[in-house]
């Protein structure tokens, strides 16, 4: 299903690829998102008005987390509880490079859009499937929630200053890192797809991305058996880093690395501290950071922010400013890196949070809103090779 050359592309990068988007919440459209920023053909279908139970979508329709999470995408009904329904996804599918869900495992079989059903039409398919805890095994069954993952993908037991008990993370981060990873593994079947000429079963989940995502705490247990706790702001291994109170707020300083060190100490006129014992070395540092952090603090406390942040940078250690969001979008690299994209249209004036790679020839833009809900569901069908009376019929029967 080629794009259409009237629909607006965000980038020519992927606009050969057409994905049928099931997904809802936030995982799953954070992968799709992926792909409509780069230019895929993405078809966002969800079901009719008034069939729908709960709340599918994460919040409000037109709340700030749905806009940013569905934009770039065409939309349209289809009642998958219905046999032609379903019968017009499998339609769909033959021409589709990717569908894309994350629904309970269980719950696809039940509708019969699994990907047995849905290769069997189109071998070429790559269906991607985002679940909770995996498509199979004990915890298969289990209800997904991101702060879940968190708790038991170990995220939980080493955020937070020590002593203070389990803390999350201010962002869905297995959610959206399952997400990621679930548009990098379909990336990956289609190009493999190039070579083989077969599509495949793409799984990922919200424990397996959390638990990826503790990268160098996750080795320290497998590789050496240590088992890691809470640092606070503090690094974990590389001291002196963490944060550290100014004169009018805070500031993270890292200094990592004996060359590094010694140039805090000249920013900070502390030549001393370079061959003071208990500061010699890395592991001397990591043993006395205490003491060496209630040091450094001493010294921030006695200039701004700002002062700071320039005068470590000058000599080469890396420094920075803790912002609040709105803070963020004010700096001025932020605005040179222009990851806030406006875009106007249809009476709305709205600024999403952009991609952030840069691509030079085939680069991704915000071109459309997220779609009204079935805004785009007789054209999408008039592609399939319906005429105006039998999607006529479909809408009266509630199929679409």
């Amino acid at each position: 299903m080629p794009q259409d050359n009237t629909i607006p592309q965000a980038s020519t990068a992927l606009s050969r690829f057409t994905v049928l988007d099931l997904t809802r919440v936030r995982s799953g459209p954070t992968c799709v998102r992926q792909l409509a920023d780069w230019g895929a053909n993405v078809i966002k279908i969800e079901m009719p008005e008034g069939l729908d139970q709960g709340d599918p979508m994460g919040g409000p329709r037109m709340g700030s987390d749905f806009q940013n999470l569905h934009r770039n995408k065409r939309g349209m009904t289809l009642n998958l509880k219905d046999k032609d329904g379903v019968a017009l996804l499998k339609k769909l599918a033959e021409k589709a490079d990717v569908v894309v869900e994350n629904f309970r495992p269980d719950v696809k079989t039940r509708l019969g859009i699994d990907y047995a059903a849905l290769s069997a039409v189109n071998p070429r398919l790559v269906y991607a499937s985002i679940s909770g805890f995996g498509q199979d095994g004990p915890y298969a069954g289990r209800p997904g929630f991101d702060q879940i993952a968190q708790g038991m993908g170990g995220l939980m037991s080493i955020t937070g200053l020590p002593g203070q008990g389990p803390v999350r993370v201010g962002i869905p981060i297995a959610d959206l890192c399952a997400g990621l990873f679930a548009a990098q593994g379909i990336m990956v079947a289609l190009l493999e797809r190039e070579v083989s000429g077969k599509g495949q079963w793409v799984q990922t989940s919200l424990l397996q991305a959390q638990i990826f995502m503790l990268d160098f705490q996750a080795s320290r247990w497998l590789m050496q058996g240590e088992v890691p706790k809470q640092a606070g702001n503090n690094h974990p291994t590389s001291i002196p880093t963490g944060v550290f109170k100014t004169s009018d707020g805070y500031i993270n300083i890292a200094a990592t690395g004996q060359r590094i060190w010694e140039r805090c100490c000249q920013a900070f006129d502390k030549p001393e501290w370079v061959k003071d014992p208990r500061f010699i070395d890395g592991k001397s540092r990591s043993d006395n950071r205490d003491v060496l952090n209630q040091g450094i603090e001493a010294v921030t406390l006695t200039n701004t922010s700002a002062f700071w942040v320039e005068a470590l940078n000058d000599q080469g250690v890396p420094c920075g400013p803790i912002y609040k969001v709105d803070e963020v979008f004010a700096d001025p690299q932020v605005q040179h890196l222009g990851i806030a994209k406006t875009l106007n249209g249809g009476n709305r004036n709205v600024a999403y949070v952009g991609q952030p790679i840069d691509m030079s020839r085939t680069p991704s833009s915000i071109v459309t809103h997220p779609p009204a809900i079935g805004e785009h569901t007789d054209a999408v069908l008039a592609d399939l090779g319906l005429d105006a009376a039998t999607i006529a019929d479909l809408r009266k029967r509630h199929v679409v």
